[in-house]
């Protein structure tokens, strides 16, 4: 009895031993989160590694459809509708499939984001936008897969997909204009000083009307005269309007401001642009 005791005690030790045993992941899981202009987007794949294998045309076949990864199929959520190589995707989550040719790859934006791997029928009919996007062959080798969002500005990106010697990146497009312009609409209607100098920078910074850039950095810096960040901003207006001498008036009370303020910076950058419009 004793023995069988024994026994069990050591069988069950074995046991939790086991259970307990950790080890990498040959694909380990990644979710990379960006937000591009206003848009948050969040892509979840697996990603596995070269480990002396050919790539494309080896591992990963040309001309077929591939998860894009590895484990369950890879996916791409967009927080707002955007346009993916032009084409209209509505808010939501994709799965992410492609299929790799020696110059260029289809790259396909699935609704059906809930696969382990590929659909087990592909079905047309989920396929929420098709687009063919360039390969362009990297300097140096890329180990273990990787996805990114490249190029970002205030109104798009790329996806880019990166693996052995290959890139290839997809442009999308968020309403960055549009979410904004609301916003900026919705809170005119009681604003302060940093609200008045968010909507002129941004009205400055994508080329929008600058007669109504100018009106709101006025009130800007009317309600906060001391504010040296904000008068430099009007200087830039004012000088993209061609009006030379208020670029100048502005860029002198900047100045000023920021000697007092101790910030260099600022003060490094106003004596330039007075410096390139004649002024010192």
């Amino acid at each position: 009895m004793k023995k069988s005791y024994l026994l069990f005690l050591a069988l069950a030790s074995s046991y939790c031993g086991l259970a307990q045993m950790q080890t990498p992941a040959p694909s380990p899981a990644s979710e990379l989160h960006q937000t591009v202009g206003l848009t948050d987007v969040v892509i979840k794949y697996s990603r596995p590694s070269m480990k002396g294998r050919t790539i494309f045309g080896g591992l990963v076949p040309y001309d077929a459809i591939w998860r894009t990864g590895a484990n369950m199929n890879t996916t791409v959520s967009f927080s707002d509708p955007v346009k993916v190589g032009g084409k209209s995707l509505e808010a939501g989550t994709y799965a992410l499939y492609t299929k790799p040719g020696e110059e260029q790859w289809e790259v396909y934006f699935y609704t059906d984001s809930n696969n382990g791997g590929l659909p087990a029928q592909w079905d047309d009919s989920k396929v929420a936008a098709t687009v063919t996007a360039p390969v362009m062959e990297m300097p140096m080798p890329v180990e273990t897969f990787t996805i990114t969002v490249d190029d970002l500005t205030n109104n798009g990106a790329s996806l880019g997909m990166l693996w052995e010697n290959t890139y290839v990146g997809v442009p999308f497009e968020v309403p960055t204009t549009e979410k904004a312009m609301k916003s900026i609409q919705s809170v005119m209607s009681g604003p302060g000083p940093n609200q008045y100098f968010a909507a002129a920078s941004y009205y400055f910074d994508e080329g929008q009307d600058l007669e109504q850039a100018k009106t709101w950095i006025d009130k800007a810096t009317e309600m906060s005269p001391n504010a040296y960040w904000m008068w430099r901003v009007k200087s830039l207006i004012y000088a993209k309007m061609g009006d030379k001498k208020g670029a100048i008036a502005a860029a002198k009370k900047s100045l000023e401001v920021a000697k007092e303020a101790g910030n260099q910076d600022y003060v490094r950058m106003n004596q330039d642009s007075l410096k390139e419009w004649g002024a010192m």
